[in-house]
């Protein structure tokens, strides 16, 4: 392997390690301080800044791996195809056999350590929302908590009072049913009034009336 495939081995290892650690259950003081840090530490810029130029260069490798790979295998199948029905040599199969791994595995060194580069960009960026998500719901938290407790008081003096208004109702109706009670009686004791006297005038004019005839 040479020294640039070399490099770019180290690179696939050292951007597994970061994805590790990236997505780690780690401790939410820990998690916020070690994102901070690689947000917004200059040191951390200038290194994503060389990584940036460092991609470019296994792009480049990447694309030259990929030509490599489907010109061995041209070759490879130009040369089987032409041995027809002839001899097979066995060290020219083994060399085409031996460039098309070289060729396939720097195809995929290159490939996947892009394509991680692309999934710890996004990871970490949704990392960082997320962080910054839960600070604020933190901060909504504390501010809600004195709102909600008033709140809360409120609705039990309006619960107090909602009782309160209750008996007094019940005692308005109870204190009409007596009024309507009292007025009942007093109608029928002056009905009842009335009629003793109609009935007492009814007896003082037929006694009346026998104490006339026995005096004649």
């Amino acid at each position: 392997m040479t020294i640039y495939y070399s490099l770019t081995f180290l690179l696939l290892a050292a951007e597994m390690i970061t994805f590790c650690l990236l997505v780690s259950p780690l401790p939410y003081t820990i998690r916020k301080k070690l994102f901070q840090f690689l947000s917004e530490s200059p040191i951390i810029a200038k290194v994503a800044y060389v990584l940036k130029i460092s991609f470019i260069f296994v792009g480049i490798l990447f694309v030259d791996a990929l030509q490599r790979m489907f010109r061995v295998t041209a070759e490879s199948d130009m040369a089987k195809t032409s041995s027809g029905q002839g001899m097979h040599d066995v060290r020219t199969e083994t060399n085409f056999a031996a460039r098309k791994f070289y060729a396939q595995r720097n195809t995929y060194l290159t490939g996947f350590c892009l394509f991680l580069s692309l999934v710890l960009t996004r990871t970490f960026s949704i990392m960082l929302d997320l962080i910054h998500t839960q600070e604020e719901y933190a901060k909504l938290k504390k501010s809600a908590s004195p709102l909600c407790l008033r709140l809360v008081g409120a609705g039990a003096k309006n619960g107090d009072q909602t009782t309160q208004i209750e008996d007094l109702k019940k005692k308005l109706a109870a204190s009409e049913a007596k009024g309507r009670d009292f007025e009942t009686l007093q109608k029928q004791a002056g009905q009842q009034a009335a009629e003793f006297d109609r009935l007492a005038t009814k007896y003082n004019e037929a006694t009346g009336a026998v104490s006339n005839k026995k005096s004649d």
